[in-house]
């Protein structure tokens, strides 16, 4: 039995997916349905049962084992929005219920792979795995930070496995109901259907218009590292989930365009409510994966998004609850 907490969305689902295919479908799926549109990412998908993320942080604070069966607790559960300055909200989903969660695994002997996140290192220019890069600039990333820490300070020699992955910006299939918090391929699609424009921002820190770099991995890669974790249960550590090579974002419109075969590429104002708060840089270090034996290859941009494009299809614009047709 594997647990998947944020098993309705994007990683999570796509999680659940890549077990079907490997014929594993005894999978408790955890998350929040307040969002009834997160069903069709796995709609046809075969699960054992499904928890609401408060009911199972019950049964785990009463020491529930889920009859002493569980291989494995894949947290991806997490309050993802950058912009969200509830700070009491953003601790008690990503800090506080992950601290039980990762108690819980420890005292059962229950291999535990937590989603962390890129967003750690900030602004900065360094992107290994150590805390003297982490500068997070806004609440998700500072909560990402600290939960991170609280592991490195818990984690003891012998302990089951604790596996924290750091995903740089992941795009890919079953990401629609994140709304503005959806890849920038997945909203490029978007404005091309309804105008046959995309838009980019203007230039920022230093880089010309649509000149900002990302590391950007497509979610099926980022999966096949967490799936190739549970296949090593004596590896533990914090990990980059990346290709190890930065893209511009003009190079993602261009795969876009690309994929369609028309459309028109035009530079927006940068949001000043974004200004001091933007990644404009981003390139996974990945060292210490590759030497922890993950020897597989990543999509580039240009064929990561054509295989996303080809999955979406050239039908209508899609919005979720909270999309928006620009950057």
């Amino acid at each position: 039995m594997i647990i998947v907490t944020g098993g309705l969305g994007f990683i999570g689902s796509n999680i659940i997916h890549a077990l079907n295919a490997r014929g594993v479908t005894d999978i408790i799926v955890v998350d929040d349905f307040t969002d009834g549109t997160k069903f069709t990412n796995v709609s046809d998908a075969q699960v054992a049962d499904y928890f609401d993320k408060d009911e199972f942080l019950t049964r785990v604070q009463q020491g529930q084992c889920f009859n002493g069966k569980v291989d494995a607790l894949l947290h991806q559960g997490a309050c993802s929005a950058t912009t969200e300055w509830n700070g009491k909200l953003v601790m008690e989903n990503n800090f506080t219920y992950s601290k039980e969660l990762f108690h819980y695994a420890d005292q059962h002997r229950i291999p535990f792979i937590y989603a962390s996140s890129a967003s750690v290192y900030g602004n900065g220019t360094t992107f290994i795995e150590d805390p003297r890069f982490e500068r997070p600039i806004n609440v998700y990333a500072y909560s990402k930070t600290l939960f991170d820490q609280y592991v490195r300070r818990h984690v003891v020699s012998g302990q089951s496995q604790v596996v924290g992955l750091r995903y740089f910006n992941v795009y890919g299939p079953r990401e629609q109901h994140k709304g503005g918090m959806a890849s920038v391929a997945f909203h490029l699609r978007n404005q091309l259907l309804s105008k046959k424009v995309v838009h980019l921002f203007e230039g920022s820190d230093g880089y010309g218009p649509g000149e900002q770099r990302r590391d950007f991995i497509h979610v099926e890669d980022a999966v096949d590292v967490i799936l190739w974790f549970l296949e090593y249960p004596a590896i533990s550590g914090i990990f980059n989930v990346g290709t190890g090579k930065s893209q511009s974002f003009n190079e993602v419109a261009q795969a876009v365009l690309t994929a369609f075969g028309y459309g028109e590429l035009q530079y927006i104002p940068f949001p000043e409510h974004l200004k001091g708060r933007y990644q404009s840089f981003t390139e996974a270090d990945i060292t210490r994966l590759r030497e922890a034996g993950y020897n597989r290859a990543f999509r580039s941009v240009e064929s990561g998004v054509l295989d996303y494009m080809e999955w979406l299809g050239q039908g209508e614009p899609i919005f979720a609850r909270g999309a928006v047709a620009t950057l």
